[in-house]
């Protein structure tokens, strides 16, 4: 019997597409529906990528196994998306270096399972690959050599640099011949993206790597084509410099990126919801923090740091921990913005995303502190999640002399469970990783993703700040650039729980960057969504709008600017003040005379004297690490023009 005859359905029509939820009384929908009709579920359209030269066989047209639609050659559409798929008897090798690599998701496939093609005993297992590099029609995005002559040379040097960057994880997973198959690198705006691994027996050099950029090289813009000549012939005739090409790479994309403009703003807003009787979440700024910017300019951090934490350990706790972290992490992050400013000479992004590390890890060690004073063990240790943006603007000196003040850096910090989503005019993407028991699993090599998802437990958080000592916290830090006009969203899982967020970023995303919809609008719009449609939890949102195009942002829709500052604070619950204080709080006696100020903001004030002392402390440890750097007198701050 042929492969055709035993695997494939020849269909005359599309066939239909199956609602996810399991109590749905109608599931099936025509293709092209995007809510299900019975239900009203958002469906799931779930592109794969079958690998092999036996998939590569099967024609556009056909369903596979009553379930896979193939769109385009080797795109497999899943018309049963709550359906288990089929699990590998084992992990070979060629599926644990997918596994290994989730960290870099953003970049690469993951492995959704296997389908079994060939006549039994024959039959060869294909492997069924997720987060493919793929439109809204399961199409392939175009190659990096198609796209390549038609953008601009910042995302020409930022395509490089990603390519670098994946360099060593690959080659660690005898992978790294992935990035020399032309038809395999694709582009998704910004992203570089892989269509799948490519293992070989013997594993490319450093100088195969420059001579598959040759042709990249010889049609590069013509203002970055000379100093891309000189680090090519660098990385193709001397051995061990991929460490000085990178940094390199680096200086010249940052040169490219600050030459444009970079218009910022930031909005906050977070929400006890309609389920819960208090707030344990906390962001920075707020609404309140971005007003009172108005008629007290001295906050630096706006708008270039922006946070969401979300509180864990209870009513007693998770609403301190939340609020300790964003109080802790404030001072330490001017301490480290003074300091980039001091200097002239750039900080690499390595150097950078060890300080952020390390400034997680005090404000870690400030909450444990608190619960080991308090003697609070295992599961009523307080904690919360961090999900942390900043853009430090770095100044460059051009090869002209030129001193230019912003390189559009953006750093992402998170621990748990808290996200950071980067959406723009046509698409949304998750830039960070849940701390959970299922990305565990997958980035150990112990399971497939679904596989993991189905477990008890599998969306426990692995690690938060507070809970545990900082040796045993692993802060993930990555480094972007900014060159695209964009939404920078942060946000607790409040709204990110039930994909909200990949289900309704286009009822904002165009109208913002197109000036039609404030940013205050569009904050609030997002915390209704969370309300309505998960409404279990509080909620958090912080949206930056990043402009490299002229501005047509609308901030707020109206700045009181004769109103009285509001505070930074809420009060916090009587537990959390016995949590704080470690006793009881007696009920204050009514007084015909005003009420004095609020114990809280007394222990917030205490707290920030707390943290500049470790912002200094910290500062003492940066001037230390500098020491790798080319030693330069001290400079007069500088005025941070945009």
């Amino acid at each position: 019997m042929s492969l055709q005859k035993l695997f494939q359905i020849s269909t005359s029509a599309p066939p239909p597409i199956h609602c996810t939820n399991p109590a749905c009384p109608q599931p099936r929908n025509s293709l092209g529906n995007h809510i299900c009709e019975a239900c009203q579920t958002p469906l799931t359209y779930r592109y794969l990528w079958a690998t092999g030269s036996g998939a590569n066989q099967i024609q556009p047209g056909q369903l596979v196994g009553n379930r896979y639609y193939v769109t385009f050659p080797q795109v497999w559409l899943d018309t049963k998306p709550g359906a288990p798929p089929i699990l590998p008897d084992m992990l070979s090798e060629s599926i644990l270096s997918y596994l290994y690599l989730h960290p870099h998701r953003l970049h690469i496939p993951g492995v959704f399972g296997v389908y079994p093609l060939g006549i039994p005993p024959e039959a060869t297992e294909t492997l069924l690959l997720d987060n493919i590099p793929v439109d809204s029609r399961g199409q392939l995005l175009p190659t990096l050599v198609e796209a390549w002559p038609k953008t601009n040379p910042v995302r020409q040097v930022y395509w490089l640099w990603q390519m670098l960057q994946l360099w060593t994880p690959l080659t660690e997973q005898g992978a790294s011949y992935s990035l020399l198959v032309k038809d395999n690198l694709r582009v998704d705006g910004w992203r570089v993206r892989l269509r799948e691994l490519h293992q070989g027996k013997v594993q490319p050099t450093q100088r195969d790597l420059a001579e598959s950029w040759t042709a990249f090289i010889e049609t590069a813009h013509p203002t970055i084509q000379y100093r891309l000549q000189t680090l090519h012939q660098l990385l193709r005739h001397q051995e061990d410099s991929l460490k000085e090409v990178a940094s390199q790479l680096n200086h010249l994309l940052m040169e490219q990126a600050a030459q444009l403009p970079l218009h910022l703003a930031v909005m906050g807003l977070t929400d006890v919801g309609i389920k819960r009787s208090h707030n344990e979440d906390s962001c920075y700024p707020n609404l309140h923090d971005v007003r009172n910017l108005y008629i007290y300019p001295n906050d630096k951090l706006i708008p270039n740091l922006s946070i969401v934490c979300d509180g864990v350990g209870g009513h007693d706790g998770g609403e301190v921990a939340s609020q300790l972290a964003v109080q802790s992490v404030k001072p330490l992050i001017h301490s480290l913005m003074a300091e980039i400013y001091a200097q002239e000479e750039l900080a690499p992004p390595e150097l950078i995303m060890e300080q952020l590390q390390e400034i997680a890890r005090v404000v870690n060690n400030v909450i444990a502190a608190q619960n080991n004073q308090q003697g609070r063990e295992f599961r009523q240790r307080m904690g919360t999640t961090l999900v942390m943006a900043l853009q430090l603007p770095q100044k460059v000196k051009t090869p002209e002399g030129v001193e230019l003040n912003n390189c559009h850096e953006l750093y992402i910090v998170n621990v748990g469970d808290s996200r950071a989503y980067w959406i723009t005019q046509n698409s949304c993407q998750q830039l960070t990783i849940d701390d959970d028991v299922v990305n565990r699993e997958v980035r150990h090599g112990r399971c497939l993703y679904w596989d993991a998802a189905q477990r008890s437990g599998s969306g426990a958080l692995t690690q938060a700040l507070g809970t545990r000592e900082a040796e045993f916290l692993r802060p993930m830090v990555q480094r972007f650039i900014i060159e695209e006009d964009g939404l920078l969203l942060l946000c607790s899982d409040g709204l990110s729980d039930n994909q909200r967020v990949e289900q309704c970023w286009q009822d904002f995303s165009a109208s913002v960057l197109n000036g039609e919809q404030s940013l205050e609008s569009a904050v609030q719009g997002w915390i209704d969504v969370a309300n309505d449609k998960n409404g279990h939890d509080n909620v958090s949102v912080v949206l930056t709008y990043c402009g490299v195009s002229p501005q047509k942002l609308v901030l707020v829709e109206t700045i009181p600017l004769s109103t009285k500052p509001e505070p930074l604070e809420t009060e916090p619950t009587e537990a959390s003040k016995v949590l704080l204080y470690g006793e009881s709080i007696p009920e204050p006696e009514i007084q015909p005379t005003p009420k004095p100020p609020s114990k809280w903001k007394e222990v917030a004030f205490i707290l920030s004297l707390f943290a500049i002392v470790i912002s200094a402390g910290f500062a003492i440890w940066w001037q230390v690490s500098q020491s790798q750097l080319k030693s330069i007198p001290e400079q007069p701050k500088p005025t941070n023009k945009r």
